[in-house]
């Protein structure tokens, strides 16, 4: 179960960042994932109105994994680069990364590359054929980039991969991403998010968006450059696709990929693709405001569907305050408190043997006003995450036998009630509910 809080992809990248100040501060607060973007992707300040980002680092302090020229690039101040040579001091800082995180049981996420998202983004980008001395086509489509219609470039892609996976293969706590936010550049609709007519202009939040099919076959390509680089390594190592935002049911799923990533996930991305027997991941958050209860509703609902992976974009950590104590303007938000309650939430699903569990739509027969989200061992193990108005009571579908119970509150984590059932066969357990604000967890154990 990987559960965070973390910063926003440039921990490698941003040549200003203290990432060991940042690890150990991760490490102390239980937090036990993070996600870092390999350096083919970079932002530039005040990207998507985040005033402190770790992923737009100021000039000169850009690290990427080619070695630069001495001939000027589009964006202000900074060379072009060589995708013939890679950069030495780039791949040391990659290593150490990795290395500390793998002392302080923190896994990382190593994603390859991302969509671009803009003409500004681009005139800043690696790929943008004025940044760079290899002969890309003049006028390459940013938004096939990454695909299979960008010409030479997926040739220095696919080697570029292969260097990452060549310099990692030693780690224990690596995952590899392909590409971040894919449909992004190349979006075809998806699934139906929101069962009406068009609201209005808002588009975004009607359909779950998709990646093209000439992404998507481009993504199968690295996928299986990581594949054939390890087949003669020691190790090898998970990898990730993201799919949409929202929710989707996965109608493909590569051979090569083991963990299927969401953003901003609903519960549903779960329950739509559990068939596939392979974790799924809810890989990013942070664009809903700057209440941190928020952030903490999503994790319990996301993980108490029978998710595995929880990732919130923490803004409070930016270079100058790598211990995630900083004050920053941003879409989302991050805290000490915050880390300190998914800790909690850590803690308490690793009190189960959450392997053996599975979502469970049965057991809550009736919660009035409040909806629920359940995973469990039928007989043995239940947690249940109940969110919105208190209800006075609830009923619960159990097997026979006797149980322990504890209501808990998610964002103190104390216990508000304990207690004891006896359950009878072919009967309801009514049970008295305490007094909670927003939330409550239930465990209940045989």
């Amino acid at each position: 179960m990987l559960i965070t809080s973390a910063e926003h992809y440039g921990a490698v990248l941003n040549g200003d960042f203290d990432f060991e100040k940042y690890l150990k501060t991760m490490h102390a607060e239980g937090m036990n994932y993070t996600r870092i973007f390999s350096g083919a992707y970079v932002e530039i300040p005040e990207s998507f109105s985040i005033r402190e980002n770790t992923l737009a680092p100021k000039e000169g302090r850009y690290l990427a994994p080619w070695k630069r020229t001495g001939e000027p690039g589009l964006y202000k101040g900074e060379m072009k680069f060589d995708f013939t040579k890679w950069n030495p001091a780039y791949f040391e800082r990659l290593k150490s990364f990795i290395g500390l995180a793998n002392e302080l049981d923190i896994v990382v996420e190593v994603t390859f590359f991302c969509s671009t998202y803009n003409d500004g983004l681009w005139e800043r980008n690696p790929f943008n054929s004025g940044n760079n001395v290899n002969n890309l086509p003049t006028g390459l489509d940013r938004k096939k980039s990454n695909t299979i219609e960008n010409g030479v470039l997926t040739g220095f892609q696919k080697k570029l991969v292969k260097k990452i996976v060549t310099e990692l293969n030693d780690y224990d706590n690596v995952i590899y991403e392909i590409q971040n936010e894919p449909w992004s550049d190349n979006p075809q609709n998806g699934m139906r998010t929101l069962r009406t007519t068009n609201p209005g202009n808002k588009d975004y939040y009607l359909w779950s968006k998709k990646a093209s099919d000439i992404s998507l076959e481009w993504q199968k390509q690295m996928a299986e450059v990581v594949a054939e680089t390890e087949k003669s390594f020691a190790k090898k190592h998970l990898i990730a696709q993201n799919y949409t935002n929202f929710k989707y049911s996965v109608e493909r799923v590569d051979s090569n990929i083991s963990i299927l990533n969401f953003h901003y996930a609903w519960p549903e991305a779960v329950w739509l693709n559990y068939g596939w027997n392979l974790p799924v991941a809810f890989d990013e958050s942070g664009f809903a405001g700057s209440k941190t209860d928020t952030y903490l509703r999503q994790a319990w609902q996301f993980i108490l569907a029978g998710g595995a992976v929880f990732n919130n974009l923490d803004y409070s950590f930016f270079v100058g305050s790598e211990d995630g104590t900083g004050v920053n303007s941003a879409p989302g938000a991050g805290s000490t408190q915050l880390r300190k309650q998914l800790k909690f939430m850590r803690s308490f699903i690793e009190s189960f043997d959450f392997i053996k569990m599975h979502p469970d739509f049965n057991v809550v027969a009736h919660a009035p006003g409040a909806e629920w989200q359940c995973i469990s061992e039928p007989g043995k193990q239940y947690a249940i995450v109940f969110e919105g108005v208190n209800p006075e009571w609830i009923k619960l579908n159990l097997p026979d036998g006797k149980y322990n119970y504890q209501f808990v509150s998610p964002f103190s984590g104390k216990t508000l009630k304990t207690g004891f059932i006896k359950h009878k066969k072919n009967e309801q357990t009514k049970l008295q509910m305490p007094e909670f604000k927003e939330m409550v967890v239930l465990k209940i154990v045989k």
